[in-house]
């Protein structure tokens, strides 16, 4: 039966110690809520046994994402979306990010808090295995004080955690030492979002010299808490990836978990799953190390080269010589990340007239007739970028055709948009949504897609 909403008591104080004198006062009379997407279930179901609840929705003192030296303190008031928006959080710990995109639709997405992911507890949540693998410290707080804990020890049993009953999680601490190390994150469900998990998997890597220096590995729904695989681990570190050792970590993470039978799934398929997730990181690690060697050594060649030859190799890369000269000027840049950072510093800082320069190297979206100052190389990506639009429907093109002669009449220039992996229906779409905008507006969005391009194309020039 449901409830009746007169029987609950909801306060809402308007700052943190407000918020902590409440539950000082009373500890455990208070149940704390924030986006309320899993307080709102139970309360559907008849299931809300707290009737006194104390709201710490919007409570800027958990809202802030504080970017320091050593580590970025993310609050527990901030949202999914705020994860997938904000630029150190996508850059630094795509993990986190990416498991933020999945969790439920974008209405969740917008409510639901990280704090609130980790204190609900449940095993299938999926940011905490990417909590676990990036080594996250938790700071609660109380009308006590504050205290900081190794989110590893966090979870004591099934829904059972550290947290006393007038204790809060005021922040998420990461290190910020991983940049150099190969990120992986699956979920496997009846969906990628708004699903429940029936195994979440983050993953990171580093090898050095052809060894695994560093490796860390977390599941979700496979356990009664998260858990980090120890004991695969601790096989495959100090070792050379080959099908031996792949095999054996294989069947020693399907042995390491503790799944269940329940409505999603069986143990039996979640150890399979799991072993076959460990396997397909460790095969993308060995793959991204040898694409890495390949990138080092196309870089140190480009970084001998004379300045008109290394700007006119990435050329194609962009299409603005303001942007390859600059480029060229910042050598030696040694790997594909200070690469990609020297991408977005130069091209942020350009005027508008080389913004322009580049978006018109680029052909219309639906044309595989390059621009006139593309080069060869710059009309063939282009060619790959767009595949999916050659194979859409011509009622689609057509409209493509028409928005594109639309774009150009509002706003002087070609329309440009990141088109890999999008359908000529997603195409248009963005296209018809950016035609609402103003002109500034506009403009940073366009600049926006040529850096995406800008990343994707270098990153092909290292592997060509």
């Amino acid at each position: 039966m449901r409830a009746d909403p007169a029987d609950f008591e909801l306060v809402a104080p308007r700052n943190l110690r407000g918020v902590l004198s409440l539950l000082a006062q009373a500890p455990g009379e208070w149940l704390p809520i924030a986006g309320g997407t899993d307080v709102m279930v139970q309360f559907s179901a008849g299931k809300l046994a707290t009737r006194k609840l104390i709201s710490i929705w919007n409570l800027s003192e958990l809202r802030r994402i504080e970017v320091m030296g050593d580590e970025i303190q993310i609050g527990a008031g901030c949202t999914c979306t705020n994860l997938r928006e904000h630029e150190v959080v996508k850059r630094e710990f795509t993990l986190l990010s990416s498991a933020a995109s999945w969790t439920g639709g974008i209405a969740n997405q917008n409510r639901a808090t990280l704090g609130g992911n980790i204190v609900n507890a449940s095993p299938a949540a999926d940011s905490l295995p990417a909590l676990l693998v990036y080594g996250a410290d938790l700071l609660l707080v109380s009308a006590r004080g504050e205290r900081r804990v190794p989110y590893a020890s966090f979870h004591l049993g099934y829904r059972k955690t550290q947290l006393a009953p007038d204790e809060l999680i005021r922040a998420v601490c990461l290190p910020r030492r991983f940049s150099g190390y190969y990120a992986h994150a699956r979920k496997v469900g009846a969906r990628n979002a708004q699903a429940i998990a029936k195994v979440c998997f983050a993953a990171l890597g580093r090898i050095e010299d052809g060894v695994v220096e560093d490796i860390r590995l977390a599941m979700g729904s496979v356990a009664p808490v998260p858990l980090r695989l120890n004991e695969t681990e601790q096989i495959v570190r100090e070792k050379r990836i080959d099908p031996v050792l792949i095999q054996l970590a294989k069947k020693t993470a399907a042995a390491e978990i503790k799944p269940i039978d329940d409505i999603r799934s069986t143990s039996r398929y979640r150890a399979a799953v799991a072993g076959n997730l460990v396997v397909e990181f460790l095969e993308q690690l060995q793959a991204s190390h040898a694409r890495s060697e390949k990138a080092a050594s196309i870089l140190a060649q480009w970084n001998r080269l004379p300045s008109q030859k290394a700007a006119e190799e990435i050329l194609p890369c962009c299409g603005s010589r303001s942007w390859v000269y600059e480029m060229a000027a910042l050598r030696p840049i040694l790997d594909e990340a200070a690469l990609l950072t020297a991408c977005d510093e130069v091209w942020k800082n350009l005027p508008k007239s080389d913004w322009l320069e580049a978006f018109h190297s680029h052909p219309r979206i639906g044309e595989s007739r390059a621009a006139p100052s593309a080069s060869a190389q710059s009309a063939v990506w282009s060619g790959e970028e767009q595949h999916k639009v050659r194979a859409a429907d011509d009622d689609v093109k057509v409209a493509l055709a028409e928005g594109n002669r639309s774009y150009e009449q509002r706003f002087g220039r070609i329309f440009i948009v990141c088109a890999t992996g999008k359908s000529a229906a997603e195409i248009l779409e963005i296209l018809r949504r950016r035609l609402q905008n103003d002109d500034a507006t506009e403009l940073l969005e366009a600049a926006e897609q040529q850096r995406q391009i800008a990343h994707l194309r270098l990153k092909k020039w290292l592997v060509s």
